[in-house]
């Protein structure tokens, strides 16, 4: 699904008086959101408005831009203040191609996950990170959680199957 948006952050706060905002970025560097001049602002259930980045910079331990309705940035604190607690997305074919054998966390959720000989595990709620390695977060008859290691627990990733081939005891 190239057209969808893909949420990557969401605007925190505001940052001095010229209408520039605080960005709460969800990519790892967080600097990574800034990569992109074309964002969507709004909610995923609701309708995405599309802004321009103008000028965007690490500030501190958070990222700020200045960002345009159309061509005019955002005139003040007001105009800003009216996107605070908003998601910042792109669209999905903006982004680059992972690279074979990786994924993005949202083109997992939704799969169905099975065992080696085809019995459910569940399907992926949710993505988790740990210190160690992701964990595929699966909702089914009970949550499960299955340490998303490809070649050692995950045998098969079919997104276009959407399904997970996994090495894993569905007693566990």
């Amino acid at each position: 699904m190239a057209d969808r948006p893909v949420v990557l952050g969401h605007v925190s706060g505001l940052f001095g008086v010229k209408g520039w905002i605080k960005v709460y970025s969800y990519t790892r560097p967080a600097a990574n959101l800034l990569e992109y001049d074309d964002w969507l602002i709004g909610r995923q259930d609701e309708s995405w408005r599309p802004f321009r980045v103008l000028a965007a910079r690490e500030q501190g331990k958070t990222l700020v831009a200045q960002i345009a309705d159309g061509e005019a940035p955002l005139a003040d604190r007001d105009d800003a203040a009216a996107l605070i607690d908003l998601q910042i997305a792109v669209q999905r074919d903006q982004l680059p191609e992972p690279d074979e054998g990786e994924y993005y966390w949202f083109d997992l959720v939704g799969l169905d996950v099975v065992t080696l000989d085809g019995k459910p595990l569940g399907r992926v709620k949710a993505m988790m990170e740990t210190g160690a390695n992701d964990v595929l977060v699966l909702q089914g008859e009970r949550e499960r959680l299955v340490p998303f290691v490809v070649g050692e627990i995950i045998d098969d990733v079919d997104l276009d199957a959407g399904r997970i081939v996994a090495d894993w005891d569905p007693d566990f």
